[in-house]
C-alpha cells in the first residue's frame, strides 16, 4: 500500500469542484494515507474559472496554481510533476467524474512498479451527440483485459498513476503545444525506455459531453497534431498506418477528391442531430489526406 499520493488535475475552462471534493473526501477516509490535490489551471478565461478554484483552494490539502497563457497538454502535466510533492503521481483530467467510491483506495493499493492505467468508463447519453456514440462504440476497448493486449497503445492521460522519478526522467513531449496524441507519444517513450504499465479495472467516468461542433473541430485539430508528428508516431496511429497501406495513389487521390467535392456536407451531418459514425470515419480519412496535399 502506498503511504503517500498526489493527486494532479490540470484543466483548462473546466468546473472540477465536484471531482475534486471527492477525491478529497475519499483520500481521507484511507487509513494511513498523506496526500494532496494540486489543480493548475492552463490558462483559463479568468470569468469562468476564479470562483471554482478559489473554492477548491479553500479545501484542506488542496492547491491551486494558476498559468497567464495556456502552455499545452503537455506542457502543463510536466509542471504539476515537478510541483507534486510526493513519489507517486496520479494523474487525472479535469472533466472525469468518480463513479466507484473506494477509487483513491484501489489506486492506493494497487500493485502497480512503474505506470499503471484506470481506464474510464461511459456515462449516458443522447443519440444525437456524435462524441457520446464514438465513445459508446469504442468502450470494449476500454476493459483492462483488452487495453493489456497493446499496453503502450491503449493508454491515455485521463486516468493514470505513475512514479515521480520515472515521469521526470522521461517527460511529456512538451513539441506538441495543440490537442491530440501527447498521450500516445508518451506511451511510445515509456516503451523504449523499457518502462512497464500495468492495466487495472479502476475507471474514471466520462459522463460530460462537448457539442458536436466542438468535438469535430478538436478532431480536427488531432489530426493536424497527427500530421505533424506523422514520423514520431508511426506504428502508434491506426490512421497513419491504414493511409501508408494504401499503395494505389488513385486511391487516395479519389478520397482527397471527395473531401473536397463532399467534406463540408460531411461536416454539416457530424455536426447536426443525427450524426453517423461512418461518416465520421469518412470525414477524418479525408481531412487527413488533405494535409497532404
Amino acid at each position: 500500500m502506498k503511504q503517500e499520493l498526489s493527486i494532479l488535475i490540470p484543466i483548462y475552462n473546466n468546473d472540477c469542484r465536484q471531482q475534486v471534493t471527492e477525491l478529497c473526501h475519499q483520500a481521507e477516509d484511507v487509513k494511513g494515507l498523506t496526500f494532496e490535490i494540486v489543480v493548475a489551471d492552463d490558462g483559463s478565461s479568468e470569468a469562468v474559472v476564479s470562483d471554482w478554484l478559489l473554492a477548491i483552494s479553500q479545501m484542506k490539502n488542496v492547491r491551486c496554481i494558476r498559468k497567464e497563457q495556456n502552455v499545452g497538454r503537455a506542457a502543463i502535466r510536466n509542471f504539476l510533476a515537478r510541483e507534486a510533492t510526493f513519489n507517486w503521481l496520479l494523474f487525472m483530467d479535469g472533466d472525469m467524474a468518480i463513479p466507484s467510491k473506494e477509487f483513491v483506495k484501489n489506486w492506493v493499493e494497487a500493485d502497480i512498479d512503474q505506470i499503471g492505467y484506470g481506464g474510464y468508463i461511459v456515462g449516458p447519453g443522447e443519440s444525437s451527440s456524435l462524441r457520446y456514440i464514438y465513445e459508446k462504440k469504442c468502450e470494449p476497448m476500454h476493459r483492462a483485459k483488452e487495453r493489456q493486449k497493446r499496453p503502450f497503445l491503449h493508454f491515455h492521460t485521463c486516468n493514470f498513476m505513475i512514479n515521480k522519478e520515472l515521469m521526470l526522467a522521461h517527460p511529456f513531449d512538451e513539441r506538441i503545444r495543440h490537442y491530440g496524441y501527447e498521450d500516445v507519444l508518451f506511451g511510445k517513450q515509456l516503451r523504449q525506455a523499457g518502462a512497464t504499465i500495468c492495466h487495472i479495472e479502476n475507471p474514471a467516468g466520462f459522463f460530460d459531453y462537448e457539442d458536436n461542433e466542438h468535438f469535430v473541430s478538436k478532431t480536427e485539430e488531432g489530426l493536424r497534431t497527427l500530421y505533424e508528428f506523422r514520423n514520431d508516431l508511426r506504428g502508434y496511429s491506426q490512421m497513419i498506418t491504414f493511409v501508408e497501406g494504401i499503395h494505389i495513389k488513385a486511391v487516395c487521390k479519389l478520397i482527397v477528391l471527395w473531401h473536397r467535392l463532399f467534406g463540408k456536407m460531411e461536416r454539416r451531418n457530424l455536426c447536426g442531430e443525427k450524426p453517423s459514425l461512418r461518416l465520421f470515419k469518412l470525414y477524418k480519412l479525408g481531412y487527413y489526406l488533405c494535409l497532404k496535399r
